[in-house]
Parts: C-alpha cells; structure tokens; sequence
C-alpha cells in the first residue's frame, strides 16, 4: 500500500510540474531557431501569447487538483484537450513547440477514458507526425506521405502499446482483487483464530470443572469404600456384642470391631495423602485381595475363596486399587443384600486383559429392577428395607470405565449374583 501511495504521490508531481519543463523546452527551441524555420512575427507574438496561456492553464490545474485523486473526469478532459488545442497552435508557429505537444503522450489514462482517450493520443501523434514531416502547413506530396507514414507508425504504437496497458490494467485489477479477497481472508481466519482461541479458553474452563466434579465423584467413592464401609462393619460387630450374653463372643467381636476401626483410620488416612489402598502399600494385587477376602470371611462367617488364573503381573497401581476397591463394594453388597453361604473371587491375567469375578450363590435380584442412584447420599430401599442403589453397582460401574474397563452383573433372584470386571492390563512402570 506504501508503494502505491509513492506511485500516486510521483503521478501528481509529474501532472503539476512536467509540463512546465516541456513547454520551457520548447520554448526555448524555439527561441533559438525562429530565424531558422522563418516564423512570421505574428507567429512571434501569438507564440508568446500562447506560451502565457499555456502557463495559466499549468496554473489553474495545479490548483485544482491539489488534494485530488489522479482519475478521469470532464475537468481533467478539458486541461487536456485545451493543451493540446494550445500545443498544436504553437507547433503551427515552431515545430519543436512539438516537445510540449507531447505531454499527451504520458499518463492520458490518468485524465480519458474510453473513446476520449483514442481521440487525444491520434491529436498527440498528430502533433508530432506533422512535426516531424517538417511542420504545419504541409507542403507537397513528399511531406504529406511523410506525415502519413508519421501517422501510420504513430497509430500502430497506439494500438500495440494500449493492448500492453490493457493487459497490464487487467493484470493489476486482479492483483487488486486477489489482495482484497486475501485481505477478506485473513482478517475470515483472525476471527476463526480468535474463536478458537475463545472456544479453547472454554473447553478448559469445562474440562477443569469436569475434572473437579469426577474428583469429587471420586473422593465420594472412596469414601464410601473405605471409611463407610469400615463404619458399617465396626457397626455390625457391635451389634453383636450388644445382643450377646457371652463374654468370650462379645470379646471376640469387640476386637474385630477395634481391627476394623484401626483399619479405616489408616484408610482414611491413606485416603487423604493419595487415596491408594492401604492393602496395597505393601503387597502386590493378588495378595492384597486374598488378605481382604479372607478378613472379610472371617468377619462375615461366609465361606469366601480367592483363586488367581494366569500368569501374575505386575499391575498399574491405578488398575490394581480400582480392582480391589471392586472387590471390597462388591463383598460389602455381598454381606448386607445376599445372605450368601459362599463366595468366590477370582483373578484371571489374560493377554491383554486382567478379569475379576465375584460370584456369591446368596439370594440374588434382578438387575433391571435396581434404581439407579439419584441423589448423592440417599439411599433408596426395597420393601423388605433392604438399601439397594447407592454407590454400589454404579460405583463399581464407573470405577471400571473410569480406566477403560467395563463391568456386568448377571444375577436371578435366588439363583446368586456373578459381577465381572474387565480392565486393560496396563503393567506398572
């Protein structure tokens, strides 16, 4: 754009000035070779005159298009043909007046257009043909064929050189519309930038506030797979020491209640620095569920085996206590809804899969006819005041995909419940 404006700036210097050095040229020509070509002395004289009329003109343009765009327009058409009108006299009087003539010759595009702009580039070359044949008025044959070969040359240049200017003006007005539409564009792709960069902005606003409702989700989760659970055994136990005259069970139960308390304060502990399973510290998966089956057994009085098939790896510590926190809600579900006689848990590595299997052979329900869990800590019951829904299945259920596993649930009333959890078997690093 810079360029363009220095174009248009040179343009309006050469159309305020430029003539001025032509008609001076001429002038000056001519002065010097008035006894040469044998001018008359009204030819003097009206050389003069128009040699002033001339200045005047330059004048009165200069003025009037100071300020103004260079663009054809009926002011622009009358300084031309008014300059020509004065060149084409004073070349009638000195031929080399004909160097003000062609002042015509440059930029016409900038004052005519269309049939106009033919019209003045002929009288230009009119000008300087009949100047160069020898002046006006022409004399025999000779300087008419000359003229006229003058002419023809003239009219021929017109016509290849405006072919030149109209491929150029094409050209140009395509490099105009080609920067306007990349113009169009660039500013259509800062706005798409801008709007992506606002829709980036929230997307992260939504990503930070869904990974703070999944924490949250998450820690309440936790919390009822340690602290709650661990509460509702201590629970259970006293219960029994409560209704029991036997001093020896009463012991027996008041210790396992203490056991339990002792556990769910390291839980919760453990909890609060990263929520990892305390079973888990200090033993790899497989152990870690046979210690939880076998305690859970011994506080229940349910017959509950544990059995790994494959071979044992290593697993992910995330895959390892989203596993066993399966196994620990699905054992609690199992003591509180089943009243079950026996419990298998297994562990199977299979390629790419780590498989666990929890299947009681207690009372059993139908899966389709649990509700789902509406509010965050209600608990919904069955007639029988059985509490079903809650954390349970759905906690397992989210717990599983949360690291790209799945879990089912088959069951029948009376008939015992299966509850399989499949992950991937991401080892640990």
């Amino acid at each position: 754009m810079t360029d363009v404006a220095g174009v248009e700036q040179r343009w309006a210097a050469y159309f305020r000035w430029g003539p001025y050095g032509m008609l001076a040229a001429g002038t000056v020509l001519a002065a010097a070779t008035v006894d040469a070509v044998g001018m008359s002395t009204v030819e003097r004289y009206t050389a003069v005159v128009l040699v002033g009329a001339a200045v005047l003109l330059q004048l009165w343009w200069g003025r009037w298009s100071r300020g103004r765009p260079l663009a054809p327009s009926v002011p622009g058409a009358c300084y031309y043909f008014v300059r020509w009108a004065l060149a084409f006299v004073l070349t009638w009087c000195n031929p080399f007046f004909a160097f003000y003539g062609s002042a015509g010759f440059v930029g016409p595009e900038r004052l005519l257009r269309g049939r106009p702009l033919m019209v003045g580039l002929v009288a230009t070359a009119v000008i300087l043909a009949s100047s160069q044949a020898g002046g006006l008025p022409l004399h025999g044959p000779l300087d008419w064929a000359l003229f006229g070969g003058l002419m023809c040359f003239y009219i021929v240049l017109l016509i290849v050189f405006g072919q030149l200017a109209g491929r150029e003006e094409e050209r140009t007005r395509i490099q105009t519309a080609t920067i306007t539409e990349l113009e169009r564009t660039n500013a259509a792709l800062q706005q798409a930038l801008d709007e992506n960069a606002a829709l980036h902005a929230q997307l992260l606003v939504q990503a930070r506030e869904a990974g703070v409702a999944d924490e949250r989700r998450r820690l309440a989760a936790e919390i009822h797979d340690t602290i709650a659970q661990g509460l509702t055994g201590i629970i259970a136990q006293l219960q029994v020491v409560v209704n029991t005259p036997d001093a020896d069970l009463a012991r027996e139960h008041v210790a396992r209640a203490t056991d339990l308390a002792r556990h769910s304060l390291g839980e919760a502990r453990r909890s609060v620095h990263n929520l990892a399973p305390v079973a888990l510290a200090d033993a790899g998966l497989p152990e870690a569920l046979k210690n939880t089956v076998a305690e859970w057994g011994e506080r229940t009085g349910v017959r509950a085996e544990f059995t790994v098939t494959g071979t044992d790896e290593q697993l992910h510590e995330e895959i390892a206590a989203t596993l066993l926190r399966i196994v620990q809600e699905a054992l609690s579900n199992t003591a509180r809804h089943a009243a079950a006689g026996r419990v298998g848990v297994t562990l199977s590595f299979l390629g790419d899969e780590a498989i666990l299997d929890i299947r009681d052979d207690g009372r059993g329900f139908d899966p389709l006819a649990v509700p789902e869990r509406t509010l965050p800590h209600s608990r919904l019951r069955s007639s029988g005041g059985t509490p079903i829904g809650g954390f349970g299945l759905d906690g397992m259920r989210a717990r599983a995909e949360r690291v790209a596993g799945s879990l089912t649930v088959e069951s029948e009333p009376g008939h015992g419940t299966a509850v399989s959890a499949r992950v991937p078997l991401v080892r640990h690093d």
